[in-house]
């Protein structure tokens, strides 16, 4: 068997799918793990992104279902994360806005980043290494307060923190991971990036967000297919058994294997 098959076989993606199919799955999916874990609902970070967006849409499905079916209130939390001025927030509030979703925050990191880069430049000074954060550094704290911050609130709403990631994440490995925080639940997980979007289609998510560039928001100007020098339509095509050129398949499976690390569940003896 051929590294892909290999890989494909690990997360379970399809070759084609049936995306009313998928979002049904899904969305039972969901209320299944919210109702045997005991949670009053969910909460999504929407960050503007496509991923997200999908992810909104089916939590506020299930939420809306869950209600529906039991007589009990069951939520939806959608949350805004931006650091300082964030030029396309306006995105994030178009996704809660396309699902009607009640309950939205806005929680500002910028403080709470500035102020770990701080101590951190400090603690260089007192080793006799005084620098900067590294701009790939203070990206990485983004996205761990961010998750800092949303399972400060999941916690006293009892909610679970649903992740975005996807099989064309997993395989980069470019995706909220262990040292990141971790999430509860991964809707999206199985899907490469092509079928997301297929998702976000038939869930009526704003033109804006679909047609715009991925991107983590680590940094100013920072997409994922520049990182990585791996676009998404080959990596989709790869978790989809096609062929691709052979330096795109060796990149892709390069990243894999430096990667596996974040994939695997914390190692002990």
């Amino acid at each position: 068997m051929s590294l892909q098959q290999e890989i494909i076989e690990r997360f379970n993606v399809q070759a084609q799918i049936d995306p009313v199919a998928e979002i049904r799955k899904r969305v039972d999916f969901l209320k299944q793990y919210v109702k045997q874990a005991g949670t009053t609902g969910l909460l999504i970070a929407i960050s503007g992104g496509i991923d997200s967006a999908v992810a909104a849409g089916l939590c506020k499905q299930a939420t809306d279902e869950l209600a529906a079916e039991t007589g009990q209130p069951y939520m939806t939390l959608g949350v805004f994360q931006p650091y300082g001025e964030q030029v396309d927030i306006a995105d994030s509030y178009a996704v809660a806005e396309a699902f009607q979703l009640k309950h939205t925050i806005e929680t500002n990191i910028e403080d709470a980043v500035n102020e770990i880069a701080l101590e951190v430049e400090q603690s260089f000074k007192h080793m006799n290494n005084p620098r900067h954060l590294s701009i790939p550094g203070k990206g990485n704290v983004k996205a761990r307060i961010r998750m800092v911050t949303q399972y400060a609130l999941a916690f006293d709403l009892n909610l679970l923190v649903v992740g975005t990631d996807h099989a064309s994440e997993a395989l980069t490995g470019f995706y909220t991971k262990w040292g990141d925080g971790a999430v509860d639940i991964t809707p999206l997980a199985s899907l490469n990036k092509r079928q997301v979007r297929q998702l976000a289609s038939h869930l009526n998510v704003p033109s804006s967000v679909i047609d715009k560039a991925p991107t983590a928001g680590l940094w100013e100007g920072q997409t994922d297919e520049k990182e990585l020098g791996i676009t998404y339509e080959h990596n989709s095509d790869y978790l989809e058994g096609k062929v691709v050129p052979d330096d795109v398949r060796e990149k892709i499976e390069q990243q894999y294997r430096k990667t596996e690390h974040k994939r695997s569940p914390i190692p002990g003896i």
